[in-house]
């Protein structure tokens, strides 16, 4: 039999529901924890309202309860914030199937490799890291999870950008702030394009300083059941001890099966 109608209230169909309405009061809150991630050090109570874009007395009434909260707390005459924060991440990494695993494949990858290991979230026209396992040799700063690096010039996000169709590759390229982090990045909208086709052939991807002088970096994509990219798995080493060719023929195939045992069935 053919599928039946829904049935039409009093002769007419039903509309859609609206979009939930954002809470201001939540939004700004958020707003206040999120301008230490343009200014990263104490900030006054001025400064605070300021980089949030809010009156100083809602920033002082927001910024109260956050402290009574746990979510920011003073430091050196100023708010910073609180590790509370902390707990919510820890939430996010354990309530994620995804991360759970990855994280024993990770663990693996970094015992056979003794190079960082790291695997990132794809989040448009950022990949953020969410597991970071140090090299022998790390420093502490530039390797915390929960860094964003951008998609379109990065190794991790080239390998995810390799997934998806040529006008979803143009349009994260022409969208993306294509600022040099270094002199070596990758910042002409050609170039970028041929280095994911350059990752589409080759299987996996590889850059070379284009994050950080010095270091050259393997990933392949992690893909979700349906094949869409969701992440990536990268590992990086130093050009004082390997040549591109070298590191490429070492690692490549180690990230693409790393990134496979991850995916999706």
């Amino acid at each position: 039999m053919p599928p039946r109608k829904a049935p039409e209230k009093h002769g007419r169909t039903a509309k859609p529901r609206a979009a939930g309405r954002r809470v201001e009061s939540v939004s700004r809150a958020l707003r206040l924890l999120e301008a230490f991630a343009v200014l990263p050090k104490p900030l006054s109570l001025s400064q605070l309202a300021a980089a949030a874009g809010i009156d100083k007395s809602a920033s002082q009434r927001l910024s109260n309860t956050l402290l009574q909260l746990g979510y920011l707390q003073k430091f050196q005459g100023g708010l910073v914030p609180g590790c509370k924060l902390l707990d919510r991440s820890y939430d996010y990494l354990r309530c994620s199937p995804l991360i759970s695993r990855a994280y024993p494949i990770l663990v693996e990858l970094r015992r056979n490799s003794e190079e960082r290991t790291s695997f990132s979230i794809f989040d448009d026209l950022t990949m953020v890291y969410a597991i970071r396992l140090e090299s022998k040799q790390d420093a502490y700063y530039a390797h915390l999870p929960g860094r964003r690096i951008p998609t379109y010039c990065t190794s991790a996000g080239r390998a995810v950008l390799a997934r998806l169709s040529d006008a979803q590759v143009a349009d994260v390229i022409n969208r993306s702030d294509r600022k040099p982090l270094t002199p070596k990045t990758t910042v002409g909208k050609e170039e970028s394009r041929a280095h994911v086709e350059r990752v589409r052939r080759a299987g996996f991807s590889l850059a070379i300083e284009e994050v950080l002088i010095g270091e050259l970096v393997v990933a392949a994509a992690v893909v979700d059941g349906g094949g869409a990219p969701v992440g990536a798995v990268s590992l990086a080493g130093s050009l004082s001890e390997w040549t591109r060719d070298k590191f490429a023929r070492r690692f490549g195939p180690m990230v693409v099966a790393a990134a496979q045992a991850i995916s999706g069935n």
